[in-house]
């Protein structure tokens, strides 16, 4: 099985889907906790969600395993993306309400992170390179968005409810300001939903990695609360969610396509 699926497309922008597989290899499942097999934590239904993406023009690459296999949107040598607070490792070992993934004994050691970094997260990131630099020499430059959901109430990570639409440009390090103020306005203004912007998620390894304005690739990240376009608990479709929400993820990527960067 490939590790990742990948749909170029013809404009200057590709959709990252870093946390949308759920698949867990054999090997790895047989020395799990049986409740990890699900992958509770995916970032449920993202391809679904981005589905006008191809009708757009717009690459598409997301991954065929789970996050608890390897983490995508974290850096190779494991390095803390927020400070002070609680962070998923690269190869995680306990879920996102703490309970252990792995049968006791069996959490990854650093062989085995290895192993994992090259057979899973080393592909994805080439091919994720790759693409930007082929965009950016297309078209003199390039354009990233990293789709993510989580649930509305992870109280390992922040109190209360998260924002319906958290959008992160790093502190605006990974975009041009006035692309991030366009696509605030958009997230900020859309009916029915609350917005933020540079909160709790600034984004993560991949949009403060690849995002460099200075160098003509311009990176966001939105992590969008999935009490949008789910039933949480049984991470069942919502259609009638769904038909609020998508317009609002559509014009989000429409601004970035309609965007162009100064000179």
């Amino acid at each position: 099985m490939n590790s990742f699926a990948f749909h170029p497309g013809t404009t200057p922008l590709l959709i990252s889907m870093p946390h949308n597989g759920a698949a867990i290899p054999e090997d790895i499942a047989a020395v799990m906790q049986p409740h990890a097999c699900v992958s509770d934590d995916t970032d449920w239904y993202m391809d679904r969600l981005y589905d006008f993406a191809a009708k757009l023009g717009i690459g598409v690459i997301n991954p065929t395993y789970s996050r608890y296999v390897i983490d995508l949107n974290r850096a190779p040598d494991g390095a803390i993306l927020y400070a002070g607070a609680n962070n998923t490792e690269l190869c995680p070992t306990t879920a996102f309400d703490l309970s252990p993934l792995y049968l006791p004994g069996q959490e990854p050691d650093q062989l085995e992170v290895e192993r994992r970094i090259e057979t899973y997260w080393r592909p994805y990131h080439t091919q994720l390179a790759a693409e930007l630099a082929r965009l950016k020499n297309k078209f003199g430059y390039a354009l990233l968005y990293d789709a993510h959901s989580i649930r509305s109430e992870v109280p390992r990570f922040f109190d209360g409810r998260l924002w319906d639409l958290n959008l992160g440009t790093a502190d605006g390090a990974s975009c041009a300001r006035e692309l991030q103020n366009r696509l605030a306005d958009v997230a900020l203004s859309a009916r029915d939903y609350t917005a933020v912007v540079n909160g709790r998620f600034k984004g993560g390894y991949i949009t403060r990695h690849y995002g460099q304005p200075e160098q003509g690739v311009h990176a966001v990240q939105l992590e969008l609360s999935q009490i949008t376009y789910l039933d949480e608990d049984s991470h069942h479709w919502r259609e009638d969610k769904v038909a609020g929400i998508q317009p609002v993820l559509r014009r989000l990527v429409e601004t970035m396509l309609e965007w162009r960067p100064a000179g």
